[in-house]
């Protein structure tokens, strides 16, 4: 029988279902296995809480004393010295063991800190210079020589100067001090001021759902794709095809491309390719399946709702909900941190752009992140799968599964929870809107502010 409404027809063909079962069942393996290795990769956290303090201490001298207490604390040094207690001493890299060393006033710690074999030879010759007695000590022009022939960064030049005997105004560097003021105020000042505000636009959006003043939201248009064409659009296409079989072909041609290319710029060249080629198989099956519509019945926006214009308006709606999707996201996480604790797993991508130094790229992991990333996700989660779910079970259920199958999709335990909050925000703001260009600027936005916040604090 064939359906007066797209011409084609209802019932499914077996192989067809026997198709959407088998990508099915691969898809739950692969994705159950995903999280539970996710418990095994470490999380960015501990990292990014370092840079922080890190920045902090290099930014303190550079700021006001009405700044000081806010940004960096009343003692930045110690608290540095205390996260780096925290680290196993065999994980520490070897300018975090000079820096440990620096700080360091317990004699013992000091010791074994100062007797440890560091690799790097400018900074194996500076630990040389600490372990000789007596500490402190008034510096010599050949300690002045050796703190800037040898100092990787100015933080470690000025502790290790600190540590020489001294004092605060000969050992910083007042640009440095400047730069990491000017990098401490925008990473912290910047997310705080989105919190406030989007909390404000949360409550009023509240009240007015209470107030039933709300406006109405539009027709859900959704293409006549069933179920079976989403599993195997996302079970088949996105995750055995683009995660499982499509790597193990482009893989060995992407490391062959990056053997080429020096580091870090190949790490960025491979994680660029890999994501094209997850992304090709489910937006190829996509293509197929909305080419084979009636295309006389696409309706005004196409199947997918871009509706691109007015762009301003996607814009100011994107960033609206961006602002108001923060704070129950950060509020997410952090209930999650304190009762829970961090599970891990945090996307390889993020420690990457935290340690990134070199321009290009950090330029190609911008493009990954905050232009291909949310296009992608968008289009399949936001695009066809929320209008479809809504059109069989209804648009509270659209949303949760939606979001569901979003936050799992990133194969994260520690940041499941937070991105089914985000996920949640972005389904909402796609019927709200009822155009798909809202949900890219807001995801994009996430993204975008995050990747910048990593640069901040590693630059």
């Amino acid at each position: 029988m064939t359906s007066p409404l797209n011409g084609r027809s209802n019932a499914v063909p077996k192989w067809k279902v026997l198709l959407a079962v088998v990508s099915m069942v691969l898809a739950c393996s692969v994705w159950f296995l995903g999280l539970m290795d996710s418990l095994g990769r470490p999380s960015v956290a501990p990292a990014l809480s370092l840079e922080q303090q890190e920045l902090a201490l290099l930014a303190e001298p550079a700021l006001t004393p009405s700044l000081k207490p806010l940004l960096v604390g009343q003692d930045p040094a110690k608290s540095l010295l205390e996260t780096l207690r925290e680290i196993p001493l065999d994980s520490l890299s070897d300018r975090q063991t000079l820096l440990f060393a620096s700080l360091e006033n317990d004699p013992g710690r000091r010791k074994t800190l100062l007797e440890t074999p560091l690799q790097l030879p400018n900074l194996r010759t500076l630990q040389e210079t600490l372990a000789t007695e007596p500490l402190p000590r008034d510096l010599s022009s050949r300690d002045q020589d050796l703190l800037t022939d040898n100092s990787p960064d100015p933080l470690t030049q000025r502790l290790v100067c600190e540590a020489l005997g001294g004092v605060q105004a000969d050992c910083v560097e007042s640009s440095a001090a400047k730069a990491a003021a000017r990098r401490l105020v925008l990473s912290e000042l910047m997310p705080l001021g989105a919190l406030l505000l989007g909390s404000l636009l949360l409550v009023r959006q509240l009240w007015l759902l209470f107030r039933r003043k709300q406006s109405a939201w539009p027709e859900l248009q959704a293409a006549p794709l069933g179920l079976v064409d989403m599993v195997l659009l996302i079970a088949g296409g996105f995750v055995v095809l683009g995660e499982v079989l499509v790597p193990l072909l482009v893989t060995p041609l992407s490391a062959l491309v990056a053997r080429s290319i020096a580091a870090p710029l190949n790490q960025s060249v491979a994680v660029l390719i890999g994501y094209c080629a997850l992304a090709t198989p489910p937006l190829l099956i996509l293509k197929s399946q909305l080419d084979g519509l009636d295309q006389r019945l696409v309706p005004a926006g196409g199947w997918l709702q871009w509706r691109v214009r007015p762009w301003w308006t996607a814009l100011f709606q994107g960033g609206r909900a961006w602002l108001m999707v923060m704070p129950p996201v950060v509020l997410t996480g952090w209930l999650m941190s304190r009762f829970i604790g961090d599970q891990g797993g945090s996307n390889p991508l993020l420690e990457m752009v935290l340690n990134g130094r070199d321009p290009l790229a950090l330029f190609l992991l911008a493009i990954t992140a905050v232009v291909l990333a949310p296009l992608f996700e968008e289009t399949v989660f936001r695009g066809v799968l929320l209008p479809v779910l809504g059109r069989s079970f209804g648009r509270g259920w659209s949303v949760f599964g939606s979001a569901l199958v979003f936050a799992v999709a990133h194969l994260s335990i520690g940041e499941l929870l937070p991105l089914l909050v985000l996920g949640l925000g972005l389904a909402l703001l796609r019927l709200s809107s009822g155009r798909l260009l809202p949900c890219v600027v807001m995801h994009a936005l996430w993204n975008g502010v995050t990747f910048l916040n990593l640069v901040l604090l590693g630059s």
